[in-house]
């Protein structure tokens, strides 16, 4: 296999949760600033939809889509289960992973792309500089309705890390950075997130 990685949470979350289950994959280091991404061999030959994360499996056949080479590598990598051991646990996972991606994952990212990031995306796709602040408040709003539910927590989706955690995590983690903090009102988000920034998968030097 041979990961393709760069700057960004969505290809963090992937190392992330390869760190978590032991995982070392062989890596290509994609220059997304460069727009690398953009031009061939890359948007011909990994991922059409030039974005990054991509996992090149053994076969020849690329996954992109960073729940599908999750999924893929919880399938061929069970020890250490980041998604779930039974139905009902994978189940609850993927409910998690989809509430925080659409709920605050999706609205920062957006947020950030059609203000501080607008240089590096207006020229690859529609940006809407209207829109920024309104997507930065919907990421708050999500983050303030997560906080209530993890209160007495130590992970979102239940007693386990899980990839819930690991995306949340790696988006949260880049909202700090480019200017979006979590609120120090929400106390129980806040907790887990030095608690998570405190797992060696999130410092690996």
């Amino acid at each position: 296999m041979k990961f393709y990685n760069s700057i960004g949470p969505n290809p963090r979350v992937v190392k992330l949760f390869m760190a978590e289950k032991g995982i070392e994959i062989p890596e290509v280091i994609i220059d997304l600033r460069g727009g690398e991404n953009r031009r061939a061999p890359y948007n011909v030959e990994v991922n059409p939809a030039g974005q990054t994360p991509a996992l090149a499996l053994d076969d020849g056949s690329v996954l992109t889509e960073i729940t599908a080479i999750c999924e893929y590598l919880e399938e061929r990598f069970p020890e250490t289960p980041l998604i779930g051991s039974t139905a009902e646990e994978r189940a609850n996972t993927r409910m998690w992973t989809r509430r925080v991606d659409i709920k605050i994952c999706e609205p920062l990212t957006n947020g950030f792309r059609f203000a501080e990031g607008l240089p590096l995306f207006e020229p690859r796709m529609r940006c809407l500089p209207e829109a920024a602040a309104g997507l930065k408040a919907i990421a708050q709003d999500g983050i303030a309705w997560l906080d209530p539910l993890i209160a007495g927590r130590d992970f979102i989706a239940g007693d386990t890390l899980s990839l819930a955690d690991l995306l949340l995590f790696a988006f949260l983690d880049f909202g700090v950075s480019v200017g979006q903090p979590v609120d120090p009102a929400f106390a129980n988000v806040n907790g887990w997130y030095e608690r998570m920034k405190a797992r060696p998968s999130a410092n690996p030097n």
